[in-house]
C-alpha cells in the first residue's frame, strides 16, 4: 500500500515533465498535442455501459489486434466496443478500420484520478490490454471495481523484467490483479511468472500477429505500383527505420546502385516526425527522390522513394522484392517481420531483435529471415539476395510457410476470453 502511494506521488510529481515532453513531441507532429486532456481523463461522457475495452499502445499493437477484435466483436454483438491507444499513429489506425463501430480515445495517463475518470466513463465490462502494458493504477483499480482484465499477446523480454525491478512488489501487486495472460511463448510465460503472475492464470497461446489477415487488394496494389516505378527493376524496402539506421540505409543503396544501375529503395521510416529529416537526407546523399506525400508514386528515374505516409506499408511490402525491418541495427528491440514474411518476402534483420527474439528465431530456423551483424553488412545482404533469384524465392516461401504453420493464437486467445466472461462458446 505504501509503494502505491510512493509511486503515485513520483508519477504526479512527474506530470509537469510529461507535459513538456508531449509538447516537444506535439511540435514536430501534431496528433501528440491533439486531444491532450483525454490522456488526463478528461473527454466528453459516451454513456456506455458494460463495454468491451481493448488496449493497443501503437500502431503495431493496433495491427496485431485486428483480427482478436474482430473476433470478439463477432462474439459479443451486444456490447460496445472501446478502444484505447497511446500514440497518433494508433489512433489514426482504429479510426481508419473501425469508424464509428466503435468509440476510441487515448489511454489516461496512470494517475489515480485520471483512471477512475476514464473508468467512470466506459464503464467496461472486460478490459483486453495488449502485450505487456503492465500499469500498477489502472490494473489494480480495475481489480477493486470487478473488472475482469485479460492481457493479450503478452510479451515480456529480460530488459523489460529488470525494468520493473525498481517497484517488483507493486508490479507483482499489478500482475495478480490479472484475470488471464495469454503468453506468447515458452519464455514469455516464464519470465511473466519471474514477474509474479499466478500460474494458473497464464497460458501460452502464440502470437496473435501470426493471424494477420493480408488485405484484399493488397498485392494488386504492389504489383500497380511496381508496375509505375518500373517492371523489371530491382525494388528493395527498408520498413519501420529509426534514426542511426537511414544512414546505414543510404550506404547500403549505394553498394548497390553499383551493381544494379537501375535498382529502386523504399524507406519508410517508423516515426512521422522523421519523414521529412529523411527525405532531406535521401535528397543530400545525391539520390534521385520521391516522396509519396508530393510525387504520389516512384517513376522509372527515381532512386529513393521515401513512403511518408501510414497505413501503406503492406502495400509496399508487396511491392519489394527483398525486406529489411528496422529497429534491429539499433537497440530498439525489432520491429514485425510477419508483415513481409506472410507477403512471402525475404527478410533481413539486424542483431538487435529483442522485441521479437522468438519469432525472429523461428524464422531464421525457417530460411527465411538472414541476420547481420551491423549496418556495414546491409548492402551485401540485400545485393545476395537480388542477385540470387532461386535463393530470394526459397526464402519468400519459407516465410509464407512459417506464418502460415503458426495460426491460431486467436482461437486460442478467445478460449480464454470466454472462459474469463463466464460463457460458453457458440455452436
Amino acid at each position: 500500500m505504501l509503494q502505491r502511494f510512493f509511486y503515485a506521488l513520483a508519477l504526479y510529481l512527474l506530470t509537469p515533465f510529461v507535459l513538456y515532453r508531449l509538447t516537444a513531441r506535439g511540435i514536430k507532429y501534431h496528433g501528440y498535442l491533439a486531444r491532450w486532456r483525454e490522456r488526463f481523463g478528461f473527454f466528453p461522457d459516451p454513456r456506455i455501459h458494460d463495454s468491451i475495452w481493448v488496449h493497443a499502445v501503437s500502431l503495431g499493437e493496433v495491427n496485431a489486434a485486428l483480427p482478436l477484435i474482430e473476433a470478439l466483436m463477432q462474439r459479443y454483438g451486444d456490447s460496445r466496443f472501446v478502444i484505447t491507444t497511446v500514440t497518433p499513429t494508433g489512433s489514426e489506425r482504429v479510426l481508419r478500420v473501425f469508424g464509428d463501430r466503435v468509440f476510441h480515445v487515448y489511454l489516461p495517463y496512470d494517475l489515480t484520478s485520471a483512471v477512475r475518470r476514464f473508468l467512470d466513463r466506459v464503464r467496461p465490462r472486460l478490459a483486453l490490454i495488449m502485450e505487456t502494458e503492465i500499469w500498477p493504477n489502472l490494473f489494480i483499480t480495475c481489480r477493486e471495481r470487478g473488472i475482469p482484465i485479460v492481457v493479450a499477446n503478452a510479451r515480456l523480454s529480460e530488459k523489460s523484467l529488470r525494468g520493473y525491478w525498481p517497484i517488483q512488489p507493486l508490479a507483482r501487486r499489478a500482475i495478480r490483479c490479472v484475470s488471464m495472460v495469454a503468453a506468447q511463448s515458452g519464455a514469455d510465460y516464464d519470465r511473466l511468472l519471474a514477474l509474479g503472475a499466478m500460474p494458473e492464470r497464464v497460458a501460452t497461446v502464440g502470437n496473435l500477429k501470426f493471424d494477420m489477415v493480408v488485405p484484399a487488394g493488397v498485392r494488386e496494389r504492389g504489383a500497380a505500383w511496381r508496375e509505375a516505378a518500373g517492371a523489371q527493376r530491382p525494388v528493395w524496402i527498408a520498413a519501420s527505420t529509426h534514426e542511426g539506421e537511414e544512414m546505414a540505409v543510404f550506404k547500403a543503396h549505394a553498394e548497390v546502385l553499383r551493381r544494379f544501375p537501375d535498382a529502386l529503395l523504399l524507406i519508410a521510416p517508423r516515426h512521422p516526425e522523421r519523414f521529412k529529416p529523411v527525405a532531406a537526407a535521401s535528397h543530400a546523399y545525391g539520390f534521385n527522390t520521391r516522396t509519396r506525400s508530393e510525387d504520389g508514386n516512384a517513376d522509372p528515374v527515381c532512386q529513393c522513394f521515401v513512403a511518408d505516409s501510414m497505413g501503406e506499408l503492406l502495400d509496399f511490402y508487396a511491392a519489394a522484392d527483398v525486406a529489411f525491418v528496422g529497429g534491429s541495427l539499433v537497440p530498439v528491440g525489432g520491429h514485425n517481420l510477419l508483415e513481409p514474411a506472410a507477403l512471402a518476402r525475404p527478410v533481413i534483420v539486424g542483431p538487435q531483435t529483442f522485441n521479437f527474439a522468438e519469432v525472429t528465431q523461428n524464422l531464421v530456423d525457417a530460411g527465411a529471415v538472414l541476420r547481420i551483424d551491423d549496418g556495414s553488412d546491409l548492402g551485401a545482404a540485400v545485393l545476395r539476395l537480388l542477385s540470387r533469384d532461386a535463393e530470394r524465392r526459397s526464402m519468400g516461401e519459407a516465410a509464407f510457410t512459417a506464418v502460415e504453420r503458426e495460426r491460431g493464437a486467436v482461437a486460442r486467445t478467445m478460449a480464454l476470453v470466454e472462459r474469463v466472461m463466464g460463457a460458453s462458446a457458440p455452436p
